[in-house]
């Protein structure tokens, strides 16, 4: 018998308070993540278990409006630089994520972690990271053609370069939906990006100035 956060009791007693806090369409949405990222893990050798959690469990506070969220964020005592602050659309990853582990303190760090960086993303992602990140965007819920065409690499590419893309998606969707770009942005692109791959200087002592024909 499993117990703990591993039991079918725990998921389905987290489904049923999800589907109270957020809409239906969020609710759908959320089932669809947790089961792409259980069959993400499954591809990719990581925990099964831990994805499907964390996939349920990733927009828990997505039932905040914009003021609502910063009130949350206050609420559970964080401190939102600036342009955190700023952004109140992605935060909600970021105070699930406390209030998850506040409330169900037998939830695992790299479960919280994937909840915490499903929308930002970041420097040290795990594969379990990389995972809700990918399902996220996967899900059989999402459309598009480019959406389309990153499922069919899912097992035909590693997890590391199949996150990329998706990163990479979600930026120029971003950029093109003409929403603000979080800055840490190209530093978090770059730290996954092969040192033989990374310009250097040294590697080229003549590079040609931007712009030049």
């Amino acid at each position: 018998m499993v117990d703990g956060w591993r039991s079918d009791a725990f998921y389905e007693a987290r489904r049923d308070e999800l589907e109270k806090r957020v809409g239906p369409r969020r609710f759908k949405h959320s089932l669809g993540v947790s089961e792409t990222a259980e069959k993400l893990a499954r591809v990719y050798g990581a925990d099964e278990t831990a994805a499907r959690v964390a996939g349920l469990l990733h927009d828990w506070d997505k039932g905040y409006d914009d003021p609502g969220i910063l009130a949350r964020a206050d609420e559970l005592g964080m401190e939102l630089d600036a342009e955190l602050a700023a952004m109140p659309r992605v935060l909600h990853g970021l105070t699930a994520a406390v209030a998850l582990g506040r409330a169900f303190p037998e939830l695992p760090p790299e479960v919280l972690a994937a909840v915490e960086r499903h929308t930002l993303g970041d420097a040290g992602m795990s594969d379990l990271d990389m995972i809700v990140y990918i399902a996220d965007a996967l899900e059989p819920g999402r459309k598009g053609k480019v959406v389309e065409k990153l499922r069919e690499k899912i097992g035909e590419i590693e997890l590391r370069e199949l996150f990329l893309e998706v990163y990479a998606y979600w930026v120029q969707l971003i950029m093109e939906r003409r929403h603000p770009i979080y800055s840490k942005t190209t530093e978090i692109w770059d730290s996954y990006m092969p040192e033989q791959e990374v310009y250097r200087a040294e590697a080229n002592p003549d590079p040609i100035p931007y712009g030049r024909p």
